[in-house]
């Protein structure tokens, strides 16, 4: 026999390999991490009225991106197109107006083409704005000409004045009177990218109906705002969700710009990481907890399947050209003083009205978290807005909302809830995502035995790129009995490292 194999050394060796071996003792059997995100509604190729619905349907096939992308960036612009022009009264006989300028908010990993999609829902809107520009261009021309003329004219009268002022003061007088020049013509715009709030509300007297703020990456506005000195910023931001309203800027060197109405519609995409840090701090109490993102009732984060088609086709025409004779009609909606006002027909209003009732009575009710709760009370403007937004996609001339318009809106408060609990999940869900890359890190053996949250945060992992962060995730881990924590007295502050648990490494 071998004497490698002999009992007695076969023993020896197992002794040794045990001894080498953590210990399992006093360790417990640790548990699967929650899901990170709740389940979402797919999105329905119904919720869309039939005049859209072939284009919006054909860019996510074509770009093979969920159409929750298309479809959320489509209803935003063309609310945008409506703006203050024409508002709904949600009660039979009461004077309570809504606008119907919406905002909306993508989510999605990079490289789940949210640009492009939103992109492509913006092209109308760019092709609006194009054709107004070359407009105003020929106009300003026109009218630099005229004032040119004007000045002109006022020199060459000033001159004859001059001659006969002495002899006929009367004629001298009339000859000095100036020439009328026309106003200088107003660029209409339909969308703006990155604007001051100051510049934003200069292009709002000019442009008193509305228009839409798109930021592709709408974080950097979020975060902007937070800062101290914006609390101007986020106060203007917050009026013009209403679209009604007026507002007054008061500046030294400026002087006080008076704008009767501030109506914007606003649209961005955002990354889940992001919109997850900014919903905790947007409910923690701080500057940001004012009901700013709450306003974003367009907010759609839908799951990204692992499937792919290369698709490498022509745009569907005609269903692009149907599309595009919704924005040129509702961009060309004939306004006066006042906005029109549209109505609920019989059938709608028996229907909004028993919506709204047991609506009122579940988020006054107590058993859903503050943040959500704030989200759905915007589904008050949310759902008269839609309803007017499909009506006047479908009828803009009739004056008053169906029930099968009202219907599709509920059927979008359905859907858009669903997203809005995954969202405001960020608020009431351990922070689970960091979580997890540390887990499969630990679980690797890639941190040995034990760590501190420093030696971690040296590596630059995603989402764990700071002490505090490393320590947050650890903490879930030490929950779900994956990890130890341990604080080691060095003499001076006391240092903490976190042990992990044997029987989790792979």
């Amino acid at each position: 026999m071998n004497a490698y194999l002999a009992p007695e050394n076969l023993a020896i060796v197992r002794s040794s390999i045990d001894g080498a071996l953590p210990s399992l003792e006093g360790w417990p059997i640790p548990a699967a991490l929650p899901d990170t995100l709740p389940p979402v509604m797919a999105f329905d190729p119904d919720l869309l009225p039939e005049q859209i619905r072939g284009w919006v349907m054909d860019i996510a096939h074509r770009m093979q991106c969920p159409p929750d992308f298309p479809a959320v960036g489509a209803i935003t612009a063309i609310s945008s197109l409506i703006g203050a022009r024409a508002v709904v009264q949600p009660k039979a006989k009461d004077d309570w107006q809504v606008v119907p300028n919406l905002w909306g908010l993508i989510i999605g990993s990079p490289g789940v083409m949210k640009s492009p999609a939103l992109s492509e829902s913006l092209r109308p809107l760019h092709r609006l704005e194009a054709a107004a520009r070359e407009k105003w261009e020929a106009e300003q021309e026109a009218w630099e000409l005229d004032a040119k003329v004007a000045e002109m004219t006022n020199d060459a009268n000033d001159k004859e004045a001059r001659k006969i002022a002495a002899k006929d003061p009367e004629k001298a007088r009339a000859l000095l009177k100036p020439a009328e020049v026309p106003p200088c013509p107003a660029e209409r715009r339909f969308i703006v990218n990155d604007a001051t709030v100051e510049k934003l509300g200069e292009l709002m007297r000019s442009n008193p109906w509305g228009f839409m703020a798109y930021r592709d990456e709408i974080h950097g506005l979020l975060k902007g705002m937070d800062r101290e000195g914006q609390e101007g910023a986020r106060a203007f931001y917050l009026q013009a969700y209403d679209g009604n309203q007026g507002y007054t800027f008061d500046r030294i060197g400026r002087g006080t710009v008076r704008i009767p109405r501030v109506c914007l519609a606003m649209l961005g995409g955002i990354q889940p990481g992001r919109i997850q840090s900014y919903v905790r701090d947007a409910v923690s109490g701080g500057s940001s907890d004012d009901g700013l993102l709450q306003r974003f009732a367009l907010a759609v984060w839908p799951d990204i399947g692992g499937d792919f088609k290369n698709v490498d086709q022509w745009p569907d025409t005609p269903a692009k050209q149907m599309a595009g004779d919704v924005f040129d009609r509702l961009a060309e909606i004939e306004t006066t003083d006042e906005p029109r006002v549209w109505r609920f027909d019989a059938e709608a209003q028996e229907v909004f009205s028993e919506w709204r009732e047991p609506f009122e009575r579940e988020i006054r009710s107590g058993d859903m978290h503050p943040a959500l709760v704030a989200h759905l009370s915007k589904y008050r403007k949310l759902i008269p807005a839609l309803a007017l937004v499909f009506a006047m996609i479908d009828s803009p001339d009739a004056g008053t909302i169906a029930e099968a318009h009202l219907l599709r809106a509920l059927a979008w408060s359905d859907y858009l809830r669903s997203h809005a609990e995954r969202l405001y999940s960020a608020a009431v869900v351990p922070e689970t995502g960091a979580a997890k890359t540390l887990l499969a890190k630990v679980r690797a053996g890639a941190l040995g035995s034990s760590f501190t949250p420093r030696e971690v945060a040296v590596k630059h992992w995603a989402g764990l790129a700071t002490p505090d962060a490393v320590r947050k995730a650890a903490e879930v881990l030490a929950d779900y009995d994956w990890l130890r924590r341990d604080v080691v007295q060095t003499g001076g502050r006391p240092s903490e490292r976190y042990e992990v648990n044997p029987r989790g490494v792979a």
